[in-house]
């Protein structure tokens, strides 16, 4: 799983019948590009853009408003594409074997978005000089009125988990869906038809904030990647504990999963390694540095990743959250001065992670000093173990 095969170069003076369907070779040359997954479908009416649609309607996306846009295209995988008749869909593994920690395995590395355009865009032009002539095609990479998990159903890649994440029966569900809706009419592969979860409901039972209102219908809501990646402002405070020492992103529905504890598999590029901001996947030093963060820092420690999709401001405030959960009273200090040196949003969690710390661990700590404070120099946290927690305000 995850190992190259070689890129096939394009037929010359054969037909397709004679070596195998251009659709077949399609799909040899995705995996020979690293994809680990390709299928191909006709596109049409897609099945489950009515439980979409309904999904919607309940308040399920919470402030994802962009996810109701194009909904006359989303039911019809041939509109978003003018001229497009079928979709090569793929997957790329990001790594479900990589030990569990406060950033989501998919955000550790680089941003599969343009890992995977480049992936599918060479896909293209592999196709076109392949036929000999213009292709007419876009490739779609969570953007547009796109319901790719249908796509990749239909295209043979996997069944709908009831964590509503598409699995694989060969590598689970740690993998990215791409699509390349083409003006080509393409065999179609047969439809994943089967439901392999059974009688399970670990993913279900798992979920820490109770996100799932029954199998394969998510609040994102209470989801915590929806919290700590898609929302913009503050986390509930009755959800806040729950979030644990999470902060961007969660992967615990796929983690308890079976088929991800028996056939997850490394990585597939080195572009999805662990970038070295990440590197200790210790909750509290990461949520530590974050809070020293300017925007500088912020741009070079996270260039090209897709945690800067949370922006600064809101990796500070999952930071906060995490500290209040799992730091202790040594972060206090850094913790008070973020509060008087944020946006209210932010200081309103860090405030509330001080009131965490000081009613959980051991240690007083006085939220009421009067003293000046240089919101440019936010303190060391953490590196002097009898560090006196209010030390960094003055005498």
């Amino acid at each position: 799983m995850g190992s190259k095969r070689p890129v096939i170069a394009a037929p010359v003076g054969s037909s397709s019948a004679t070596i195998a369907s251009l659709g077949e070779l399609i799909k040899a040359q995705a995996y020979g590009l690293g994809f680990d997954l390709a299928g191909i479908t006709t596109l049409g009416p897609v099945e489950s853009a009515p439980f979409f649609d309904e999904w919607i309607s309940k308040g399920f996306a919470g402030e994802m408003h962009y996810l109701a846009r194009g909904a006359e295209k989303r039911r019809d995988g041939r509109l978003p594409f003018a001229g497009a008749i079928s979709a090569v869909v793929v997957g790329l593994n990001y790594g479900g074997t990589s030990p569990s920690g406060p950033v989501a395995r998919y955000a550790r590395g680089d941003d599969y978005h343009e890992v995977m355009w480049r992936k599918l865009d060479s896909l293209h032009n592999w196709i076109e000089e392949s036929v000999g002539r213009p292709i007419a095609g876009k490739s779609y990479v969570d953007t547009g009125p796109i319901l790719e998990r249908d796509l990749a159903r239909r295209a043979g890649l996997g069944w709908f988990g009831k964590n509503t994440n598409l699995l694989n029966p060969k590598i689970g569900s740690f993998f990215f869906i791409g699509s390349l809706l083409v003006d080509l009419d393409l065999e179609s592969d047969a439809p994943f038809e089967a439901d392999r979860c059974g009688t399970c409901t670990r993913c279900l039972d798992a979920c820490p904030t109770g996100a799932f209102v029954s199998a394969r219908v998510l609040d994102a809501t209470r989801c915590i990647s929806y919290l700590t990646i898609e929302s913009q402002g503050p986390i509930p405070e009755e959800l806040r504990e729950s979030v644990g020492a999470l902060i961007y992103g969660c992967d615990i529905c796929q983690d308890v999963c079976p088929w991800n504890q028996r056939f997850s598999a490394p990585a597939s590029i080195p572009e999805f390694r662990t970038r070295d901001a990440l590197g200790s996947n210790d909750a509290v030093a990461i949520s530590r540095d974050i809070l020293r963060m300017d925007d500088i820092a912020f741009r070079v420690a996270f260039k090209g990743s897709p945690m800067k999709r949370a922006k600064l401001r809101g990796l500070k405030r999952n930071a906060a959250i995490v500290l209040g959960n799992t730091g202790t009273i040594k972060d206090a200090a850094a913790l008070e001065m973020t509060a008087r040196c944020s946006d209210e949003m932010v200081a309103e969690h860090a405030d509330w992670a001080v009131s965490q710390i000081r009613r959980d661990r051991a240690g007083r700590l006085d939220t009421d000093l009067k003293r000046s404070v240089d919101c440019r120099a936010v303190p060391s946290i953490g590196d002097d173990e009898n560090a006196d927690p209010a030390a960094s305000f003055g005498p």
